[in-house]
């Protein structure tokens, strides 16, 4: 700062004084807009509703939970989300309902549809849909005690039951899998207009594919992530780019020597007004191929779409 003092003796102002009250108001506005950012980034990639109806990314769940008054039930929010998971699985159909309490929870229902591929062999292991229950807490949120460096970590878990996918269509009975989670989500706003979400998480899990695949052939240790930053779009809009990984367990229940890989998604979340509770999600997804030798799934590369809206 140029702290060089001109009196100017006709109004008794100086220069210093000047130039000192537009420091300080560009340093509140400064910090306004870093809040303004930081709550804008929360808002597109904490607010929206995932696959499976967390909040989350478009397959993987962040540590942020649907919003909520300290005390009660906040509004809950409804998501549409479509796969077209290929000619084998062919589409995939996900509608849910999510709501926060209490600042620090949410807990919510999602039911799953499947429209058959055309595949004679394949197609028939994966119709039919399914129940997905979920919950999860808030252990620290994001920014505790004033330390900026501090991630929000939450618990959670899924819950899926009536599964007749894959191993189930094979033993011609439902069966029920789930997760449970920990997971970590940090807002980073040090680059100026380019707020950064990065979450990473862990969990125990024995589905394959969120279920899609039914069952794993046992409980394994899964790691899964996220990261995407925020774009000014078109007419007021934000766009969110972003991609998600979510480690498979390796094998499926009912199919000895079938292994899955990694789930990988691209996406990008487009929030039309900000002052609109609404969002759409764009994705591209890479689930599974060829898990036998003489099996291809042919889900590599398929659309997704979500559709959140908050009532």
């Amino acid at each position: 700062m140029n702290f060089e003092v001109k009196e100017n003796l006709a109004n008794g102002v100086s220069t210093l004084t000047l130039a000192t009250h537009r420091s300080t108001t560009t340093r509140l506005l400064t910090v306004v807009s870093l809040v303004l950012l930081l709550s804008t980034a929360t808002s597109l990639l904490a607010q929206n509703l995932n696959w499976e109806g967390q909040t989350g990314a478009f397959v993987t769940p962040f540590a942020y939970t649907s919003s909520s008054p300290g005390s009660g039930f906040g509004h809950p929010a409804l998501s549409f989300h479509y796969l077209n998971a290929g000619d084998v699985i062919g589409n995939e159909f996900q509608a849910s309902i999510t709501a926060g309490f209490l600042k620090r929870f949410e807990i919510g229902y999602t039911r799953s549809f499947n429209a058959a591929g055309d595949n004679a062999t394949l197609s028939p292991l994966f119709e039919g849909g399914f129940n997905i229950f979920h919950g999860k807490a808030n252990l620290l949120p994001e920014n505790a005690w004033k330390n900026n460096y501090l991630p929000a970590i939450s618990a959670g878990f899924v819950v899926r039951s009536e599964v007749r996918h894959v191993g189930g269509v094979l033993n011609n009975a439902d069966t029920t899998n789930g997760d449970a989670y920990l997971v970590a989500t940090k807002t980073i706003t040090q680059v100026p207009k380019l707020p950064i979400v990065l979450n990473l998480g862990g969990k125990a899990t024995d589905a394959a594919v969120l279920g899609i695949a039914g069952n794993a052939a046992a409980w394994q240790g899964r790691l899964f992530g996220a990261a995407g930053f925020v774009l000014p779009g078109p007419v007021k809009s934000k766009l969110v780019v972003g991609s998600e990984f979510a480690q498979e367990p390796h094998h499926i229940q009912g199919l000895p020597g079938a292994t899955l890989p990694t789930t990988l998604t691209y996406f990008v979340r487009v929030l039309p007004n900000p002052e609109r509770p609404i969002n759409v999600d764009f994705g591209v997804a890479q689930a599974a191929g060829r898990v036998l030798p003489n099996a291809d799934v042919q889900a590599r590369a398929q659309f997704a779409l979500g559709i959140s809206y908050r009532l």
